[in-house]
């Protein structure tokens, strides 16, 4: 089971990264752009509401 979550944790991790490294997301293959709504995103709009 920890195996599995290691392998999912490490692709989540490359697959954010993917955009620095060819300018386009790696599952849309859209070109990443200055003003593109993601980057206004902090990690605190990922917490669930409490």
């Amino acid at each position: 089971m920890k195996q599995s979550l290691w392998l999912v944790l490490a692709f989540s991790i490359l697959s954010l990264a993917g955009c620095a490294t060819n300018g386009t997301y790696p599952v849309s293959g859209e070109v990443c752009r200055p003003d593109d709504p993601v980057k206004q995103l902090d990690a605190s709009d990922c917490l669930p509401p409490v």
